[in-house]
């Protein structure tokens, strides 16, 4: 049987710097060490990592986690799932989830023009918030005609289809809540 590789990441973005760790790590003060909630930039994967000693972080830091040399990062303690985020993680989440989304228009945008059934009674667009059969209906044959260049030209041309970035960061929050068994944007 063969094994599905994990998405490797190379670049987190923080969401939480704690600074002395966790307030209910039980153990004395002297051996918490700092943690760093993160979010993976091309695969959206949460991570949990200890920063080298004097490294200061704050939300929205960019840190390299790839092969090779980290300044910033002692280790990676693991793959976080959502609910142990803190408070200001789960802030800050969306904020920089919708950054991401921005930067990447382009991938997000060839995601309508590419996107497939994912069976017979349904397809990869229905699972975006607010899109069901007849807005799909509407895009699928709209990119017939032209493929799409931008957020602005999907909302230009199908009108009637909610904001399509505010869909892709919604659909990545459920993802990473695990709201839905399909996996259309976070790697694992």
């Amino acid at each position: 049987m063969l094994r599905q590789q994990r998405a490797r990441e190379e670049w987190v973005i923080v969401l939480d710097y704690l600074h002395h760790g966790y307030a209910e790590d039980s153990r004395p003060f002297h051996m918490k060490e700092p943690i760093v909630q993160a979010i993976g930039r091309d695969h959206f994967t949460l991570f949990e990592i200890v920063p080298n000693t004097g490294i200061l972080l704050k939300a929205s830091d960019e840190i390299y986690i790839g092969e090779g040399k980290r300044d910033k990062v002692r280790y990676i303690k693991g793959i976080l799932p959502a609910e142990k985020l803190t408070q200001t993680a789960k802030t800050e989440l969306p904020f920089i989830i919708e950054k991401l989304v921005s930067a990447n228009e382009k991938c997000f945008v060839d995601f309508f023009n590419n996107a497939g059934a994912v069976s017979l009674r349904s397809h990869q667009l229905e699972l975006l918030p607010g899109i069901g059969r007849k807005h799909t209906a509407e895009v699928l044959e709209e990119r017939k005609r032209k493929a799409f260049t931008s957020f602005a030209d999907i909302k230009k041309r199908v009108p009637a289809v909610p904001d399509p970035k505010k869909a892709i960061v919604q659909r990545i929050l459920d993802e990473l809540e695990e709201k839905d068994r399909f996996r259309l944007f976070v790697r694992v």
